[in-house]
């Protein structure tokens, strides 16, 4: 049995949407990045990272410091099919300005741990040990479309280490409607006997792939594609399957930390009502409006980076003073 092809073509528009119903643009936009003469965040190069050894496997990190030993941390958590460079490599250095900053590949992802199949929950796991690893009590968490799930799965099973929250193009769950309730779970079963066919896919990427990225982006658009080639198409049934699993709802009005909300004003993947349905059930949640659509991190990095610094502003700047260090 062949899974189906995903196809990332075609024209800016299309960017706004891979699956109308629940998946997401970034990785469609990262490929459009690579494939034609978007222009891309003005970065000559990205911090160096290094593979730390969790509990369940290794997984590469970036570390970079902050202005001084007691700035506060924030962890960032990136998109669904890309990986912690590739999301986040626009903001990384603008960041350090004032936080320490750590980024981690998920699982499934870039050289993230290869788990039998991949869970949310795990990935939180995961984001807990890196803080063990670094020698960090608690940060600011962030997240991205997929990596704002895990975020929130991060407040809700280690509410410890987390000083606030800062959810970008992300939603509560994905089975709004009556498409996605009927494709998350087709995606489920069509995945179960596939999982070790995929995972094995999977694996024979990452033990081809160098075992640190390349950090100079002399020739972006071939750093780009790198990155982009580092996570494997058949990651992302498997994902997705998950992804359509969780839903915070039934908890995320109990978060008790400093919480912004990045809205993507003309998001298709991820619909605006959603993300806005997610800040409402956030007690005290700040809402931050970027103009573009669910690719903005990416393709209107211009108009889109100011909103999400603001937003780690506004979080970091209610943090209590005893939870500014990171």
């Amino acid at each position: 049995m062949r899974l189906p092809q995903l196809v990332w073509r075609g024209s800016r528009a299309a960017t706004r949407t891979v699956y109308r119903v629940g998946a997401v643009g970034a990785r469609r936009a990262a490929a459009l990045a690579v494939r034609r003469a978007v222009q891309l965040p003005p970065v000559e190069s990205v911090p160096e990272g290094r593979l730390v050894e969790l509990s369940g496997g290794r997984t590469f990190v970036v570390d970079v410091p902050g202005p001084h030993r007691d700035a506060p941390t924030i962890v960032l958590l990136h998109a669904l099919g890309c990986t912690a460079y590739l999301t986040w490599f626009g903001v990384l250095g603008e960041l350090s300005r004032t936080h320490r900053v750590v980024a981690l590949d998920l699982r499934w992802h870039g050289r993230g741990i290869r788990s039998p199949r991949f869970r949310i929950g795990d990935c939180a796991a995961d984001v807990a040990g890196v803080l063990d690893a670094l020698g960090i009590d608690s940060a600011i968490v962030a997240g991205y479309s997929l990596g704002g799930a895990v975020a929130q799965e991060v407040w809700h099973a280690h509410p410890e280490r987390v000083d606030g929250l800062v959810l970008a193009s992300t939603a509560r769950n994905l089975r709004g409607h009556a498409g996605e309730r009927l494709f998350f779970p087709v995606m489920t079963l069509a995945m179960h006997p596939l999982s070790r066919v995929a995972l094995a896919k999977v694996e024979r990427l990452a033990a081809a792939l160098p075992e640190l990225p390349p950090v100079h982006l002399a020739d972006g658009i071939g750093w780009g594609r790198s990155e982009f080639r580092s996570t494997s198409a058949w990651s992302m049934p498997e994902v997705l399957s998950e992804l359509g699993r969780f839903n915070s709802a039934p908890w995320i009005g109990s978060v008790d930390v400093p919480a912004a909300v990045v809205v993507t004003a003309r998001d298709k993947a991820i619909p605006t009502r959603r993300q806005r349905k997610l800040a409402a059930a956030i007690p005290d949640a700040s809402v931050h409006e970027a103009p573009g659509g669910h690719a903005s991190i990416v393709l209107d990095h211009e108009r889109w980076t100011p909103v999400f610094l603001d937003a780690v502003a506004t979080v970091t700047g209610r943090l209590p003073a005893r939870r500014m260090v990171g």
